[in-house]
């Protein structure tokens, strides 16, 4: 059946009007959703907290696989406070910020935060421990951290330009065993001294 042309329009311009309602609703409901990721990951994901990851421009696969992880709790949760918003001096963790999410808002806010830049951190490094550490990064970390670490497409993080403080800590934790590794990065992390690391985390430093 046809319908006239009237009738036609009318339903169309409805279709549009509730394709766009959506819409705007899916954006605000994303923009509620990385405010909060905000209060601690600064504006779009550019943590100015040495201890606070940089994680604007990570690939969102990256993003979603960490979120998932603390989810549940594959990963260490420390005790951390909100840095701004109505929310700050609260105490929280990842694994409890991850779970109050379900895996659309994690999709969601992976692919948010995949459509920002990397800004790269301002910090201090050592130039003759940093050229080291271009040296073991060559030799043991290249295949997975192609280009310095500095490529979100490798879908293992940006680590170029990284905070020094939260990279050092990252380190520990794998380290210790509190963090888990492929077997692959398992296999070339035993190979590394502590001067090693401190090399790389000085060349990681001095992408600026």
């Amino acid at each position: 059946m046809i319908l006239p042309r009237s009738i036609g329009m009318a339903f169309l311009a409805g279709a549009l009007f509730s394709l766009v309602f959506a819409i705007s609703a899916a954006a605000a409901d994303v923009a509620e959703l990385v405010n909060e990721c905000a209060h601690c990951h600064g504006k779009n994901g550019a943590s100015t907290d040495p201890d606070v990851p940089i994680i604007g421009g990570f690939s969102a696969p990256t993003i979603n696989d960490a979120m998932l992880a603390y989810k549940e709790e594959e990963r260490p949760c420390p005790e951390t406070e909100y840095r701004s918003g109505d929310k700050k001096g609260q105490k929280t963790t990842m694994c409890e910020v991850a779970d109050d999410l379900d895996e659309d808002e994690i999709d969601e806010v992976a692919n948010y935060y995949a459509s920002k830049p990397f800004v790269r951190a301002k910090q201090k490094f050592d130039p003759a421990l940093a050229e080291k550490g271009k040296q073991v990064q060559e030799e043991h970390c290249t295949k997975c951290h192609s280009e310095g670490g500095s490529l979100a497409s490798d879908d293992a993080g940006i680590l170029a330009g990284q905070w020094t403080p939260y990279l050092r800590e990252a380190f520990k934790d794998f380290s210790s065993g509190d963090r888990p590794m492929t077997k692959k990065m398992k296999k070339k992390y035993k190979k590394l001294e502590d001067d090693d690391i401190e090399a790389l985390l000085q060349y990681f430093a001095s992408f600026q």
